[in-house]
């Protein structure tokens, strides 16, 4: 899985990200979605239950993996022994090969998102999400990322500790950001150091930088 990394160092539940989330007043981004098991694809034949496909973006190849329950995880790097290893991981954990199929309905729209993100044509993601990768603490904090942490804005470590009621525990937010299973969608790269460091990153520095800049919190680098 991509991770991205943590402080000064390098049950499945479905939900959607969106703009606002009636369920949680005054939070953004973070709703009940719907499940997808049992899905046809045009031929009327079963979808697989895990499916992936490898997309080109300027920060790299992406490989993408969605299940029944939604987008369920974001790879970056993703050369073939990457894609490999993701795929192996995910074979594992859902107990069942997946396929590779970009053209599948579970995938299409995330692609379309994360491509129109990419190039700076969206601000936020209206996706499923399988969060089944991840549990506990870990999930808790992203969720929490992922609903409060806009476009364009950057959380401290510790600050985020504090709003999910754990003061103090700086340092296991930032093993839940290298646990991320959904970098980007999920956007631990906004996670920085408190005294102005933009902290580690699974996907490389270069990466968060880059992604930092999209979103106007850094210059556009030069070259």
């Amino acid at each position: 899985m991509s991770r991205c990394a943590g402080v000064g160092r390098r049950g499945r539940h479905a939900t959607r990200t969106v703009a606002g989330d009636p369920a949680r007043p005054g939070k953004r981004g973070v709703v009940s979605g719907g499940s997808y098991r049992g899905r046809m694809d045009s031929q009327g034949q079963a979808e697989p239950r895990v499916v992936w496909a490898v997309v080109d973006s300027g920060i790299g190849p992406l490989l993408l993996a969605a299940s029944g329950d939604g987008l369920v995880n974001v790879v970056f790097h993703a050369t073939d022994a990457v894609r490999d290893r993701a795929v192996q991981r995910l074979a594992a954990r859902f107990g069942t090969e997946p396929a590779e199929a970009p053209g599948s309905p579970l995938l299409a729209e995330a692609i379309r998102q994360v491509e129109d993100y990419l190039a700076g044509e969206r601000r936020d993601f209206d996706l499923p999400l399988d969060w089944s990768l991840i549990s506990g603490f870990n999930r808790e904090v992203l969720r929490e990322l992922a609903s409060d942490v806009p476009y364009g804005t950057v959380v401290g470590y510790g600050d985020l500790a504090r709003r999910v009621g754990q003061p103090g525990a700086a340092q296991a937010v930032g093993m839940a950001m290298g646990a991320n299973p959904l970098p980007v969608v999920v956007p631990c790269h906004r996670v920085v150091e408190s005294g102005g460091g933009i902290g580690g990153f699974g996907g490389g520095l270069e990466t968060k930088r880059r992604l930092l800049a999209l979103e106007g919190v850094l210059p556009e680098p030069l070259f």
